[in-house]
């Protein structure tokens, strides 16, 4: 009986000698979070807004990727497609046209307690493409749009604006806000409108991962 109690106290305490071994090699190192440390994200987004240009009715829609840098910088690539239905009459083909434009650009967006559920943003675009006329018949009737046909100019955009998200999870976040679009000076024919400018109110949904890593690592301890 003695035999086994010495055997049994022998095996204990080698296995907490182990143990305490064991806890001195991990002891060189702390796992923990620092909020000094950029936390690395990265998403697809798509958005669709209402607006006005010259006082019509104009619909936007649009497509993006960006980088977002702990939560308070977003860097992307945003390519938007835009139709305002001016009615404007077309003495050459004796119909009523719109406007349609397509533009793509670099995406800048700050943001403000990007931690909490709802944060606040100021997305910023800056691009250019293309505007030009399309028939109104082609659009209600879901006819394929033959650009050559129309008159078409390029177009340079700046986009500033002002956004609340929503932070659903880590994967998914809500953005809802209002921007208003400067554009450079357009040329076209029979048409009274040379601007684009105007203001947009947008909702979209950014699905990806906006915290990899969840903000962890290891540091050596000073010894």
């Amino acid at each position: 009986m003695n035999n086994q109690k010495t055997t049994f106290l022998l095996l204990f305490f080698l296995f907490l000698g182990f143990l305490i071994s064991a806890q001195d090699d991990d002891g060189e190192y702390i796992t923990f979070n620092d909020r000094r440390n950029v936390v690395h994200g990265v998403y697809l987004g798509i958005a669709m807004g209402f607006g006005e240009i010259e006082g019509e009715d104009t619909y936007v829609g649009s497509y993006k990727v960006a980088y977002v840098a702990n939560r308070q910088f977003e860097v992307g690539f945003l390519a938007k497609g835009l139709y305002s239905r001016q009615d404007i009459f077309n003495p050459r083909s004796g119909e009523n046209d719109d406007l349609l434009a397509g533009y793509l650009g670099f995406h800048l967006e700050p943001i403000l307690f990007g931690t909490s559920r709802v944060s606040l943003s100021f997305p910023l675009f800056l691009g250019g493409g293309a505007v030009g006329y399309v028939s109104r018949d082609d659009i209600d009737n879901d006819v394929d749009i033959d650009i050559d046909d129309d008159d078409i100019d390029a177009v340079f955009v700046l986009e500033p604006g002002v956004s609340a998200l929503f932070n659903i999870s880590r994967y998914v976040q809500i953005e809802a806000g209002v921007k208003y679009r400067f554009s450079s000076e357009i040329e076209l024919s029979d048409s009274p409108i040379d601007r684009l400018n105007g203001f947009t109110s947008e909702i979209g949904i950014k699905l990806g991962i906006f915290n990899m890593g969840r903000n962890r690592y290891k540091k050596t301890l000073d010894q």
